[in-house]
């Protein structure tokens, strides 16, 4: 599927989600009209080489206008943000990126005639006052975490643009990505990724969660989908914006490692919760992602089981290859 013309750019193309979508982007809409950016240095070879690849830094206002500018940008997926572990260590920088870059970014698109933006919201958005089972769309956002205040505040101003503006911005409430494309970087729901990276290179694991910590998770490609489908969705449909419950599944470590186990009998857990526990127990246990459903027909893919197979077949064959990088 290909769009004639239409130049995308993804901000924090980096990150976990950033380094998935941008390929795919890439595939469907042409190489070299979807431009990556990023602040960091590291960036993989990959990434960079496959199109158009650019440092940017969007807490400063300029260069976000003269990307826009030069490269004539018609949608943008602004994924450039600092996570919830992380910042907890640095809250004045999550609050300074995840704020102050969003706030950039709708107003230079506003300014520059961008189409489309998508800005992604979190989990993080809900608080020990929300219902932790089945929390609804609609619900109380009290979030304890600066990672959360900004996802709320970022969700709100979102939609400020939208009625204010008439700027076409949509955004999800991403529960915990479990992906292969990048190492873990500091969420709280990572330890659902490493300990797939530990399973298959040391047969055992130590979770950062206690074993009945329950979190709703999402597999990459379901991840990837949600994006693109509201994106794609008809305007019209959309009663919500920036603020889309989204599900796929909720387990435990102790339900992950019995999944992992019935591919590596030999697998072993240990359970040493640090200061993420508490972020955890301040999150919602299951969603209740019906307007996503009813607005723009969301539905997953994967399941415990499937995800769990998948991921496993993947680590294991680049671990046979020498190139697991963990």
């Amino acid at each position: 599927m290909t769009h004639n013309n239409t130049k995308i750019l993804v901000t924090g193309a980096g990150g976990q989600i950033g380094s998935a979508l941008t390929p795919m982007l890439r595939t469907r809409f042409g190489a070299g009209d979807v431009i990556a950016s990023d602040i960091r240095d590291d960036i993989s070879p990959a990434l960079r080489d496959s199109g158009p690849y650019l440092k940017l830094d969007v807490t400063q206002p300029d260069d976000i206008r003269r990307t826009l500018e030069e490269h004539r940008i018609d949608i943008i997926y602004h994924m450039s943000a600092i996570l919830s572990a992380k910042g907890e260590s640095q809250p004045q920088l999550a609050w300074t990126v995840n704020m102050n870059g969003t706030f950039n970014i709708l107003e230079a698109a506003r300014n520059a005639g961008v189409r489309r933006v998508f800005v992604p919201s979190s989990i993080a958005a809900f608080g020990p006052e929300t219902p932790r089972e089945d929390t609804p769309q609609e619900t109380i956002l009290r979030p304890k975490t600066m990672y959360g205040v900004t996802k709320v505040a970022g969700e709100l101003l979102c939609d400020y643009y939208v009625l204010r503006y008439g700027l076409d911005v949509r955004g999800c409430r991403y529960p915990g990505i479990i992906s292969h494309e990048t190492l873990p970087g500091g969420g709280t729901t990572d330890y659902a990724v490493e300990i797939f990276y530990a399973a298959v290179k040391y047969q055992e694991f130590t979770c950062f969660l206690k074993p009945d910590t329950m979190l709703p998770m999402m597999y990459m490609p379901d991840c990837l989908k949600a994006t693109c489908e509201l994106m794609e969705a008809d305007f019209d449909r959309l009663q919500h914006h920036s603020d889309f419950n989204i599900s796929s599944m909720s387990f435990t470590p102790e339900e992950l490692a019995a999944e992992i186990r019935i591919h590596i009998p030999e697998f072993k857990i240990e359970y040493e919760p640090d200061s993420r526990q508490q972020i955890a127990e301040s999150w919602p246990r299951s969603i209740d992602d019906s307007a996503a459903r009813e607005e723009w027909d969301w539905k997953p893919d994967f399941n415990l089981a499937t995800m769990t197979e998948d991921m496993l077949r993947v680590l294991g064959e680049r671990h046979t290859r020498g190139a697991l990088g963990y």
